[in-house]
C-alpha cells in the first residue's frame, strides 16, 4: 500500500510525535508498504536515521511566517521558496525562541486550519504539485489534527482517505490567546469532518478529542505508541546512590519545577541518604531562563553538587542515562496525551512515579510499572519518591513487571501491526 505521512519537524530537538511517526514509517516499510515521510515546517529530528532526510520541507516555517505577516509574499518564485525552505536556514532559525508572538501563533494556526481558504494556500499548492508526479497514495496520514485544514484538498486531489493521529494538540490550542483559542477549536471541529478516521495515542486523549470535536466513537481508534524495546535494557547493577531521573523537555509544563521542589524537600528532611537528581531532555533557547532559575534555586539550597544537568542527549546517551536511575518521574502539569518517556523508562527496568491525570493512569494500569501521586504537589511527589527509594525490593519488582509489559504491549512491532490493519481497513472502505 502506498502511504504518505505528513509530519511537522522541530528543527533542533526531539519530540514525541516525531519519534512516533519516524518509527512508524520505518516499521510500515519493513512490513512491505511504500511509505513516504514528508516533513513540514522545520527539519526533522529523529534518534534513528530520519526517513524523511531526502525529502523537501514543505510549509517551511519561514515561508509560513512571511506569508502570514506579508500577504504579498504568499506567492513567491520557486527559487525564493526553496531558499526559505532550506534545511540549513530553518535549523538556524529553530535555535531562536520568541521569533513568533502569541498573536502570530494564533493567526498562523487559524490560517492552517482554514487550509485552502487560509493564507497558507500557496504552501499547500506547492506540496500537492510535488506529490502529483509520484505514485498516487492510497492513504494520507496527518501527524496531528492541526493539519486537518489540508484534508479536504488532499482528498480531492488524490482521491484517497485521510487518517489523522491525535497526539497532544489540545494543550497547544488551549494555550493560545482566548480570542484565537475559541475560533481555533471551532475551525478544528469543522475540519474534522474532512478526516476519514482518527488514531488516538491513548484512550484518555481519544475521549478528550471526541468530546471537544463532537466525533462519533466509531471514527476514533486507540493505538498506543511503541518504542524499539531492543534499544533499552536494565542496568546490570543498581546505581551506587539512590537516583531520581527526569527525561523530557526542560519546560514548565513538564513539571520539572515540581520535581525539583520534591527533591529539595527530601534533601532537607534527610530521609534518603546520598540522594541524587539527574535531569535530561530537550532544551531550546527559550528554555534557558527557566532552567537557570531552577539551577539557581538548587544552588541556593546547597544541593548543586547532587544534581546533574544533561540537555539534548542522543539515543546512546539517553539509554545510558535511563540505566543510571533508581526511579523516574516527569510530573507534567497538564493532561499528557501519552508520555513516550514513561515506557522508555520502564523498558529500562526503572519504576516510574507520575501524576494522577492525563494518560498516566491508563499507561500504568497497562504496565504495573509504577505509582501515581497527586498532580502539582511537591509534598505528594516527595512522599511517593521516598516510598520507592526506601523500598528497593518493591522498586525493583515494579521495574521488572513494567519492562515485561512494555515488551509485550508497547513495541514498535505491535504499533505498526495495529496501524497497518487499520489503514488497510480505511483504504478498503474508500474504494
Amino acid at each position: 500500500m502506498r502511504i504518505v505521512q505528513l509530519t511537522p519537524g522541530t528543527g533542533n530537538f526531539y519530540c514525541g510525535s516525531c519519534l512516533h511517526d519516524n518509527a512508524l514509517v520505518r516499521a510500515l516499510r519493513a512490513r512491505g508498504h511504500d511509505a513516504l515521510m514528508v516533513p513540514l515546517y522545520l527539519p526533522f529530528v529523529a534518534e534513528e536515521t530520519a526517513v524523511a532526510q531526502d525529502t523537501p520541507i514543505f510549509l517551511g516555517g519561514l515561508s509560513v511566517f512571511l506569508a502570514q505577516k506579508y500577504p504579498r509574499l504568499r506567492r513567491v518564485p520557486a527559487w525564493l521558496n526553496r531558499l526559505f525552505s532550506s534545511p540549513a536556514l530553518l535549523r538556524q532559525l529553530a535555535r531562536f525562541a520568541g521569533l513568533t508572538s502569541a498573536r502570530d501563533l494564533g493567526e498562523s494556526t487559524l490560517a492552517m486550519l482554514r487550509g485552502e481558504n487560509g493564507r497558507q494556500a500557496g504552501e499547500l499548492d506547492r506540496l500537492i504539485e510535488w506529490l502529483r508526479p509520484l505514485p498516487p497514495p492510497e492513504v494520507i496520514c496527518l501527524s496531528n489534527s492541526l493539519l486537518a485544514g489540508m484534508a479536504a484538498r488532499l482528498k480531492r486531489e488524490f482521491h484517497c482517505p485521510v487518517v489523522c493521529t491525535l497526539q497532544g494538540e489540545a494543550s497547544f490550542l488551549d494555550e493560545l490567546p482566548q480570542d484565537y483559542r475559541t475560533t481555533a477549536w471551532q475551525l478544528l471541529a469543522e475540519r474534522a469532518a474532512d478526516v476519514d478516521h482518527f488514531i488516538a495515542v491513548s484512550g484518555y486523549f481519544g475521549d478528550l478529542m471526541r468530546s471537544r470535536l463532537g466525533l462519533n466513537t466509531a471514527r476514533v481508534t486507540v493505538i498506543h505508541p511503541g518504542i524499539a524495546v531492543e534499544n533499552f535494557a536494565p542496568a546490570a547493577t543498581p546505581p551506587s546512590a539512590p537516583t531520581v531521573g527526569y527525561l523530557a523537555r526542560m519546560h514548565p509544563t513538564k513539571g520539572l519545577a515540581t520535581l525539583v521542589d520534591a527533591f529539595l524537600r527530601l534533601q532537607k528532611e534527610k530521609t534518603v541518604p546520598g540522594l541524587r537528581l539527574r535531569i535530561a531532555g530537550a532544551q531550546t533557547g527559550g528554555d534557558v531562563p527557566f532552567v537557570k532559575k531552577l539551577a539557581d534555586k538548587i544552588s541556593s539550597a546547597g544541593q548543586a553538587a547532587a544534581v546533574d544537568w544533561l540537555p539534548n542527549l542522543d539515543r546512546p546517551a539517553k539509554t545510558d542515562f535511563l540505566r543510571s536511575l533508581s526511579v523516574f518521574s516527569v510530573p507534567a502539569t497538564y493532561g499528557e496525551a501519552f508520555g513516550l518517556y514513561v515506557i522508555e523508562a520502564l523498558a529500562s527496568g526503572v519504576p516510574v512515579i507520575q501524576p494522577r491525570h492525563g494518560a498516566f493512569p491508563e499507561v500504568l494500569a497497562a504496565t504495573d510499572g509504577g505509582v501515581l501521586c497527586e498532580p502539582d504537589d511537591p509534598a505528594a511527589l516527595a512522599a511517593a519518591l521516598r516510598g520507592l527509594l526506601l523500598d528497593p525490593a518493591r522498586a525493583r519488582q515494579l521495574g521488572v513487571t513494567g519492562r515485561a509489559s512494555v515488551v509485550e504491549k508497547f513495541s514498535i512491532a505491535v504499533m505498526a501491526q495495529k496501524t497497518d490493519e487499520l489503514l488497510q481497513q480505511v483504504a478498503a472502505r474508500s474504494r
